[in-house]
């Protein structure tokens, strides 16, 4: 059996790639990235690192120009700011709706675009690395359990039974995650989660609040802030 894999280089992304490998070797995993013109090359710079470290294929992709016409503040056309809180504190000010950070339907099309690759690729299986506390508040509604078993239905349908959905982390906590991959000896050092473009994590947007709190549960520093 074959798995591809959603690939980011973040902490959730990492971890799920490196349960598949656990699971089928690395010679029957392919790792996916995908550019969506976010305001960095960070993310795809250690998913490059990442791959070297466990050497699967890799297939990169530039799906820019789908999101021409958001302006989520993760793009690089947008004049809106990073929101530097909490999500809890964003959603307060939302009225329900998801964060600015919020890529529009970004892992349905990931998704999609992956099961066209994964058949093409004779895999049965797409990893992704959704979890609760990105769901948590509708901050990003795309990484819910009813959206995974939505995506899963559909696309096991519309592969003629070939293919599956695994996201193994959906029930999960960002310090669950964590405490996997350091039984799994992910290089969490080579990762990158911080939606700003610097040398180092702003330690102060949604996701570097959510990643430092989830290294700190598991009683350890976030390796990229403990250099």
């Amino acid at each position: 059996m074959k798995a591809l894999v959603l690939f980011s280089g973040g902490v959730d992304s990492t971890t799920a790639l490196a349960i598949a490998i656990d699971k089928y070797g690395k010679d029957n995993v392919i790792a996916l990235s995908i550019s969506y013109g976010q305001k960095h090359q960070k993310e795809i710079e250690a998913a490059n690192n990442i791959i070297s470290y466990y050497q699967v294929e890799h297939i990169y992709l530039d799906l820019t120009e789908i999101f021409a016409y958001s302006d989520c503040s993760l793009l690089q056309h947008s004049n809106s700011d990073i929101p530097h809180e909490s999500y809890a504190k964003q959603l307060a000010k939302t009225e329900g709706n998801p964060v600015s950070t919020y890529v529009p339907f970004r892992n349905g099309l990931f998704l999609s675009t992956a099961a066209s690759i994964a058949l093409s690729k004779n895999c049965s299986i797409i990893y992704y690395g959704a979890h609760s506390d990105d769901a948590a508040g509708n901050a990003y509604p795309d990484c819910s359990d009813v959206f995974n078993n939505a995506m899963n239905q559909a696309i096991y349908e519309g592969s003629g039974h070939q293919l599956e959905i695994r996201a193994p982390f959906v029930k999960m906590t960002k310090a669950q995650i964590v405490k996997i991959g350091l039984e799994l000896k992910v290089p969490y050092e080579l990762t990158w989660s911080c939606y700003e473009g610097n040398d180092k994590p702003c330690g102060t947007c949604g996701t570097c609040r959510d990643r430092q709190n989830a290294f700190l549960k598991n009683g350890i520093i976030d390796p990229l802030l403990g250099e």
